[in-house]
């Protein structure tokens, strides 16, 4: 049977300072390692972002879709679906938010102002997803205490790339234990250099960020690493 294969958290270095790759060289690395898609979830603003904290808000947005927009173009070349997400952040913990565009961004600089679980509450009642990625990666040695927020997240990344074995299975037994949704990601920042890969496969192809929120959330997919 054929899957098609997704990446979920990925980072370009137009936008994300931690990454080395740019949206073009990971797309091409993607497209070789026969991904049908790949979702950009570079840093918001108030993570690891390369976004200048002096522009104004709509400069700010702009600049963060930077990287989705290169790779949305570098797609069409090499014949790979590109969606746009990012990753939120507070104090180290981290959450994957799937299902804002930038055109909601642009018209909505009042997130800024919430609470990071007023944030979650607030945009899942719009119909966004929030993933909590890699949860316990305090031996990254930048994250000062572990915060979980069961309620206020869909789900759990599971298996994280880049992160250990021992944070990877943590993460799947908070998961379980709450009866969150279980995914898969690489947080490749650095393109072909990445060792380890994961995602999710599907069944069917995703044509939208939509369609991805609805198959995460029905359960439709497996996670896949390598």
């Amino acid at each position: 049977m054929k899957y098609y294969k997704y990446e979920t958290h990925m980072h370009t270095s137009e936008c994300s300072a931690c990454a080395h790759a740019s949206a073009e060289e990971q797309v091409a690395f993607y497209a070789r390692m026969g991904y049908s898609g790949i979702i950009i979830t570079d840093h918001f603003f108030n993570g690891n972002t390369t976004v200048p904290d002096d522009l104004s808000w709509g400069e700010k947005v702009e600049r963060l879709g930077l990287g989705y927009e290169n790779a949305l173009e570098a797609g069409k070349k090499e014949g790979i679906d590109v969606f746009f997400g990012f990753e939120y952040s507070f104090r180290g913990t981290d959450f994957l938010v799937y299902g804002l565009s930038l055109e909601w961004l642009e018209k909505n600089p009042q997130i800024m102002e919430l609470e990071h679980w007023d944030f979650c509450d607030y945009v899942r009642s719009l119909g966004a997803l929030v993933i909590h990625a890699h949860p316990f990666s305090e031996a990254a040695g930048r994250i000062k205490e572990i915060r979980l927020l069961p309620r206020k997240v869909d789900g759990v990344e599971v298996f994280n790339a880049n992160r250990s074995d021992f944070e990877n299975k943590r993460a799947l037994e908070y998961a379980k234990n709450y009866n969150l949704i279980k995914t898969a990601g690489s947080d490749n920042h650095i393109g072909f250099m990445q060792n380890k890969l994961a995602g999710i496969k599907t069944k069917e192809k995703i044509e939208c960020i939509e369609d991805f929120i609805d198959i995460v959330k029905h359960g439709e997919f497996k996670i896949f690493t390598n």
